[in-house]
């Protein structure tokens, strides 16, 4: 028997899991002890929390992170010809979306490898499902640019999509340059935009909140240092 993949979600910040997702993620984590991981430390504290009675000596954590190189990842999933399941954790949410995981899901798929998905919190998806706008068409465009001009024209054009294909549009920004990303989608949005903004997901500070940019202007919601998503619908 070839080892499975497994997607394991992760809370979206300091939240009991078994409140964000269901037993079956709780059992899985039971039973695996091979993972590919962005952060060992995080790692270790989502799986002890979730599984406090499990054995922190008998895992094996595989890093997945900006410094991993392909020859050494590819290797990451060699254990399943063994028969030997493998978890895959992200950081915070889903694996695989806005994550560096998808890769090592792509090297599962060309080894034949079955890639089981688990329930759990994700962030897009959540903050899109109570922004009260297009879930029939929407697009994730992850990071903008860092160049205000660029993150500006940027903006602008996702502004043009949105109108043109009636497609919501949804981002996200480093917790602290969201300050810095609010004031920019108010100078530069149509007055009449509808503009939602989700932070803290999941968590007991969460705010979401839809409004056209024109009201925004009169709010300063607290997003400093706080995971937040931005979508947009003109």
């Amino acid at each position: 028997m070839i080892g499975k993949l497994y997607l394991i979600p992760t809370t979206l910040g300091e939240t009991e899991p078994l409140e964000v997702m269901p037993l079956s993620v709780k059992k899985v984590v039971e039973e695996i002890d091979y993972y590919i991981v962005e952060n060992e430390k995080s790692a270790r504290r989502f799986i002890k929390k979730i599984s406090p009675k499990k054995s922190q000596p008998s895992l094996q954590l595989m890093l997945l992170d900006k410094y991993a190189e392909e020859m050494e990842t590819i290797k990451y999933l060699d254990v399943c010809k063994d028969g030997i399941n493998v978890g895959l954790l992200s950081e915070a949410g889903v694996p695989a979306v806005a994550d560096p995981g998808a890769s090592i899901v792509k090297l599962a798929h060309e080894n034949n490898i079955r890639v089981i998905p688990l329930v759990g919190p994700s962030s897009i998806l959540m903050a899109m499902m109570s922004s009260g706008m297009n879930g029939q068409n929407f697009a994730f465009n992850g990071y903008l640019p860092i160049d205000k001009s660029e993150r500006k024209k940027t903006i602008k054009e996702l502004e043009r999509l949105s109108k043109d294909k009636n497609q919501s549009q949804i981002f996200i920004e480093t917790p602290y340059r969201n300050e810095k990303m609010f004031a920019d989608l108010k100078a530069t949005l149509t007055p009449t935009t509808n503009l939602c903004i989700a932070a803290d997901i999941t968590l007991p500070t969460e705010y979401i909140k839809t409004m056209m940019v024109k009201d925004w202007k009169h709010q300063t919601p607290d997003l400093h240092k706080k995971p937040a998503i931005f979508i947009i619908h003109k």
